[in-house]
């Protein structure tokens, strides 16, 4: 019998389903992992934003964590909206108490419409306890600013920002490049604590980008349940990002949802 891998997010729902608990799971259903999920909130959502958070007890979330824990364990958890310090505390000992060694960190802080989605003291316990469990943390551009206290613009800023987070405990660091609106490439840079790795693709022009951060986590997050290398598992995850963007969807009348469906199509 071939070995299921099994991957766990740990994240807010967007009733919209183009981010949140929604694009992880159809991420690795994608990508041939078996998706888990414990929800830390409820949006309201949809293309043209955010309508409502509702956070889940503190309760609800560490249970939903135990559940999973104590009977079919995970290859791999993926961490995104966690909204409080309070959540991102209980998340942190739960996967240190599980002992679970792959840990993909996307510090979702803002929805594409500007709503807050991280309580501001929530930035000081997710530097604390989470990113020292990081195997991999995967900010875009504002995000990195938030978590370094850096103004970045230029591709070096984006070095010394990665240095800096590898510093506060994960082990690796992509920034994304999305937000970078000067180039007409957007480029990925990982850092492993000794050198940069850079990801390349064409920028596509479009609104249709909602739930790009968590889908592309949650890529790295399913390779990495499969045993890949964490540098292949950054390429797989850009490769299948990219073709979300480029064969796009038309979902709603705002920022639209990517083509979770596209790289299973095109590979």
């Amino acid at each position: 019998m071939n070995k299921t891998f099994k991957a766990l997010t740990i994240a807010g729902s967007d009733s919209g389903g183009g981010a949140g608990i929604q694009a992880d799971l159809k991420t690795f259903q994608e990508l041939g992992v078996y998706g888990m999920s414990a929800l830390t909130a409820i949006t309201a959502q949809n293309t043209l934003g955010v309508q409502g958070v509702y956070p889940l007890p503190i309760e609800a979330v560490q249970q939903q964590i135990r559940s999973i824990g104590e009977d079919m364990g995970t290859d791999v958890v993926k961490t995104g909206m966690l909204f409080s310090s309070e959540i991102i505390q209980v998340v942190a000992e739960q996967i240190k108490h599980y002992q679970w060694q792959n840990v993909v960190v996307d510090p979702v802080m803002i929805a594409k419409g500007g709503a807050s989605l991280l309580q501001s003291q929530a930035v000081v316990a997710l530097k604390k306890y989470l990113l020292p469990l990081a195997t991999i943390i995967t900010p875009n551009i504002p995000e990195a600013e938030v978590l370094t206290g850096m103004t970045i613009i230029t591709l070096e800023d984006r070095q010394e920002a990665a240095k800096h987070l590898q510093h506060l405990g994960a082990a690796y660091v992509v920034i994304k490049g999305g937000h970078d609106e000067g180039e007409t490439d957007v480029i990925d840079l990982l850092y492993d604590g000794q050198g940069f790795t850079y990801f390349t693709g064409k920028r596509v022009n479009t609104k249709n980008t909602h739930g790009t951060g968590c889908t592309f986590a949650s890529a790295i997050a399913a390779q990495l349940a499969k045993g890949m290398h964490i540098k292949d598992a950054v390429k797989t995850s850009k490769a299948f990002i990219q073709a979300a963007i480029e064969n796009q969807i038309e979902v709603g009348h705002g920022n639209g949802p990517t083509n979770h469906w596209a790289y299973r199509k095109r590979s």
